[in-house]
């Protein structure tokens, strides 16, 4: 029977005990060997062991010669006291139940007490190798247990390298992976990469590469990377909309969860041979966010969610800047970093292709791309404007990411900037402007600027700017066009015009609101009667201008940026005073 040491525990005694009375016949016969492995004892007889084992053959031989007595130390053995005890059950001819969980551990303990055919027909490693071979590889879900049972044994890790169970066993798994990916044989489709989120990080990138090298297809590969990690860490990659996971408070749970994310981040293959889906990679990326990763595992994945932005939605974008309860920003650098790194791929691109002036790149702007990216952006930009929390540098810089080039239309980032305002009324007018230096007035659609001058939460030199687009337009040498909004409304010639007029007048009006304000600033009394008069001779020249019985001129001017430099300069000279009289 089995005995153990003084060290070893009452109840692994005991279970011994119970375990090897029930398989030693010779209880007659004294034991005349005791088998030590580890802190085990196991009181067995000589001539049962040494006809099929060629190590233990060799050890009774080498203890006679130098006279070391009955005990032999195996505590080197693979799989331990468990393995070594259905090896010697084997030896006495004792039937003993194996299953793929365990039958690494008995293969290579045969293999280490050298229980081959040269000692004993039918050994003990030729019946592990068949049941190996015609049991465990024969399916899916057994190769995945006998893969698994290894990883479960540290110590069995050089063992089943040796005897080339794990390489048998990747190479069933990755074959058999792609044909299910293939040709389905139940449902659902994808029981198969159910079956590999049973495996341990180092294995299931093992089967990931033998998949590649047979060719699998990119989204079989996404799949078996999706199951895995929502099987790995179910409370964490949690869908949009999904309830608060629940998160356990012990820190060593958390540092498993940490780990193991920074794992299955590191194996994760290159994008251009399993191209994950974009949503997964940005709640990837929260939880990494949530546990604290380390700095390479986010910013690997940054690096994946940046070069997927132009095909993200505004709610991934959400999902990691917001808290699992999808009520508080807790993460912005984040999101600015994977803007800021998509506009610089976007950039060298369009260095790549030689187009190139000044310190920017015109194929940037050009690109549907980044101008899909930038509406996403924007949109994003109006969700979280509303936060109390978020500061002024936080929202510039990631408006800011982008270059100005990027959009066609500053609507978008309009409406994200006229909601960050409404939301923090208590922004100064310096705040304010910063805030507003984000968008390029003259990039607002005519709706957007005609809401803009009338929105008292701008400053009062963006809405002059965006009113002084359009007089330059009416002054200039262009034609008449009437806008897509007013041809869909089915107004004539004559109410466009009427319109320009108003907006005319607009302009003026915010002439005066500057004029104000300058007045309360400077409190001058010699510059107050000074503007005032200029003030008043602009709007009579104005008005004379909308004379109806009188023809308006036109300037001849190159183009808008032009007429802009030459307004702008016209606008700072003082004017002259003249006498007049209205009739």
């Amino acid at each position: 029977m089995a005995m153990a040491s003084s060290s070893t525990p009452r109840s692994r005694l005991s279970a011994l005990m119970e375990r090897t009375s029930q398989w030693i016949f010779s209880q007659d016969l004294p034991s005349d060997v005791v088998v030590q492995v580890g802190k085990v004892d196991f009181q067995l007889h000589k001539f049962m062991l040494v006809a099929k084992s060629g190590l233990i053959r060799r050890k009774v031989i080498e203890s006679k010669r130098a006279d070391l007595g009955r005990r032999i130390d195996l505590s080197e053995v693979p799989g331990g006291a468990a393995a070594f005890e259905k090896a010697a059950m084997f030896c006495y001819g004792v039937s003993f139940e194996i299953s793929v969980n365990s039958v690494a551990a008995v293969r290579c303990a045969a293999e280490y007490l050298q229980m081959t055919e040269d000692y004993c027909r039918g050994n003990l490693v030729q019946r592990t190798e068949e049941f190996i071979n015609q049991i465990a590889l024969k399916t899916l879900p057994g190769a995945v247990a006998l893969l698994r049972s290894c990883d479960d044994a540290p110590d069995l890790l050089r063992p089943v390298e040796h005897v080339r169970i794990v390489q048998r066993s990747v190479d069933v798994i990755s074959l058999k992976a792609c044909n299910e990916a293939n040709f389905p044989t139940r449902s659902p489709a994808d029981w198969w990469a159910a079956e590999l989120a049973l495996l341990f990080p180092t294995s299931f990138k093992k089967i990931l590469t033998g998949m590649t090298s047979r060719r699998a297809a990119p989204k079989s590969l996404a799949v078996a990377i999706v199951t895995y990690a929502e099987k790995s860490l179910p409370n964490l990659l949690l869908s949009e909309g999904a309830a608060r996971p629940f998160v356990t408070g012990s820190d060593a749970a958390r540092a498993r969860q940490r780990c193991l994310l920074d794992s299955l981040v590191s194996i994760l293959p290159p994008d251009r041979d399993a191209p994950l889906p974009v949503g997964f990679v940005y709640r990837l990326l929260r939880a990494a966010v949530f546990l604290g990763a380390s700095e390479a595992c986010r910013r690997e994945l940054e690096r994946r969610a940046s070069a997927s932005l132009d095909q993200a939605a505004v709610a991934n974008l959400l999902t990691i800047s917001l808290d699992y309860s999808g009520e508080r920003v807790v993460d912005l650098d984040s999101a600015r970093r994977i803007v800021a790194s998509f506009a610089e791929r976007e950039a060298s691109a369009a260095a790549g292709g030689g187009v190139l002036y000044g310190s920017g790149f015109k194929g940037v702007c050009s690109s549907p791309a980044v101008q899909k990216a930038a509406r996403t952006v924007d949109s994003f930009l109006g969700e979280i404007a509303t936060d109390k929390e978020l500061s002024v540098s936080k929202f510039t810089g990631i408006a800011g990411a982008l270059p100005k080039s990027a959009r066609r239309f500053d609507d978008d980032l309009y409406r994200a900037v006229d909601i960050y305002l409404k939301a923090h009324p208590s922004l100064d007018e310096i705040e304010r402007e910063k805030v507003c230096s984000v968008m390029d007035p003259l990039k607002l659609s005519y709706e957007a600027r005609l809401h803009a001058s009338q929105n008292r939460r701008l400053p009062l030199q963006i809405v002059l700017h965006a009113l002084y687009y359009d007089q330059l337009q009416l002054q200039g040498g262009e034609e008449a066009r009437m806008p897509a909004w007013g041809r869909d409304q089915g107004l004539t010639a004559d109410d466009m015009l009427l319109i320009r007029e108003n907006e005319n007048l607009r302009l003026e009006l915010a002439r005066m609101k500057i004029y104000v304000s300058q007045i309360q600033q400077q409190g001058m009394s010699g510059l107050k009667m000074e503007s005032k008069n200029s003030f008043f001779s602009s709007v009579s020249r104005t008005l004379g201008k909308l004379n109806p019985f009188k023809q308006v001129g036109s300037k001849d001017t190159s183009s808008i940026e032009n007429r802009e430099v030459i307004g702008m300069e016209m606008m700072a000279k003082p004017r002259r005073r003249r006498r007049f009289s209205i009739a």
